[in-house]
C-alpha cells in the first residue's frame, strides 16, 4: 500500500464526508440567512430565533436524507473493505 492509495481512499472519504453533509449544511444556511434577514427587516434581535428553527430543520433533514446518508456511508465502507486484499501486497 503506497502513498497513491492513501490519498485515493483520504480524497474519496472527503468526498463522501461532503457530499453526506451538504443537504443538511445547505438548508441550514438557507434558513439562517432567511430568518437573519428576517431579524434585519423587522429589528429583532432575540439570539434564539435561530438556533431553535435551525436545530428543528437539522432534525428533520436527517430523518428525510438519513437513509440516502446512510447508504452513502455504507457503500463507501464496504468498497473500501472490499479492495483491502488489492491494497495489501
Amino acid at each position: 500500500m503506497g502513498t497513491g492509495d492513501v490519498m485515493m481512499i483520504l480524497k474519496n472519504a472527503a468526498a463522501v464526508t461532503f457530499i453526506t453533509v451538504a443537504p443538511i449544511m445547505v438548508i441550514g444556511l438557507v434558513l439562517g440567512l432567511s430568518i437573519s434577514i428576517f431579524q434585519a427587516v423587522t429589528s429583532i434581535q432575540e439570539m434564539t430565533l435561530t438556533y431553535v428553527p435551525k436545530i428543528l430543520i437539522s432534525l428533520l433533514c436527517i430523518i428525510l436524507f438519513g437513509p440516502w446518508m446512510m447508504q452513502m456511508v455504507i457503500s463507501f465502507s464496504t468498497n473500501l473493505i472490499r479492495s483491502i486484499p488489492d491494497l495489501v501486497k
